[in-house]
């Protein structure tokens, strides 16, 4: 049964950094993609960032552009999730994901993490 176990999210002031993890297990991770998502209260959940398995291709959200970094280590499963400038805004639970195959900007991600929080403070 694949498993998504992301590490403890966190408080950090603004203009500060985060580095998020998740590990995949329970499962054969080639040509997997994978990818970190939030949602913040009363909205929906949105793509952060995703990464193709071999790393070539990345997307990012917009609003993230700049500012966090989406990297892989296919030998441990893991992906994590560079976060830098930090924005009251950032704050939401954030979720790694993984699907078969490239990424793609929506939610259409097989396997999800449990969520971890993030709280930005200005």
């Amino acid at each position: 049964q694949v498993q998504l176990v992301e590490s403890a999210g966190g408080w950090v002031q603004a203009g500060g950094s985060l580095r998020l993890s998740c590990a995949a297990s329970g499962g054969t991770f080639s040509s997997y993609a994978m990818g970190w998502f939030r949602q913040a209260p009363g909205k929906e959940r949105e793509l952060v960032a995703a990464i193709s398995w071999g790393g070539f291709t990345t997307y990012a959200a917009d609003s993230v552009k700049g500012r966090f970094t989406i990297s892989r280590d296919n030998a441990k499963n893991t992906v994590y999730l560079q976060m830098s400038s930090l924005k009251p805004e950032d704050t939401a639970v954030y979720y790694c994901a993984v699907r078969r195959g490239m990424p793609v900007r929506g939610t259409g991600y097989d396997y999800w993490g449990q969520g971890t929080q993030v709280t930005v403070s200005s």
